[in-house]
């Protein structure tokens, strides 16, 4: 790839958030907001999913691909991609989500 100036804008602003990103109290703070945040994200996408009644499947099957997408970043067998923090914070919000889902599940359950 050349080396343009917004190629050169966008990797110093990536460089920049991994290293903020880096202090182990920032990175703790981002992860446990990503976990609330896809708690959140979880609860009212099946609410808004749950009220229309038409959209069940494609948001079932949407949050089904980026689940698998967040594993596949995740577990891949090259660790030092899985060991950024953005790809950390996606976990996070991937884990808030299949919590919250089942946390529903089990309330439409009982």
């Amino acid at each position: 790839m050349q080396n343009t100036r917004l190629n050169t804008i966008v990797s110093s602003i990536f460089d920049r958030i991994n290293q903020q990103l880096r202090n182990p109290w920032r990175r703790l703070l981002l992860l446990s907001l990503g976990l609330l945040f896809g708690f959140f994200l979880g609860t009212a996408i099946s609410t808004i999913s749950g009220q229309i009644g038409e959209l069940d499947l494609w948001a079932s099957f949407i949050l089904l691909v980026a689940t698998e997408i967040v594993n596949w970043l995740v577990y891949t067998r090259d660790r030092q991609f899985s060991r950024l923090p953005l790809v950390q914070l996606l976990n996070a919000i991937k884990i808030g989500l299949i919590y919250s889902m089942y946390l529903e599940a089990f309330k439409l359950g009982s």
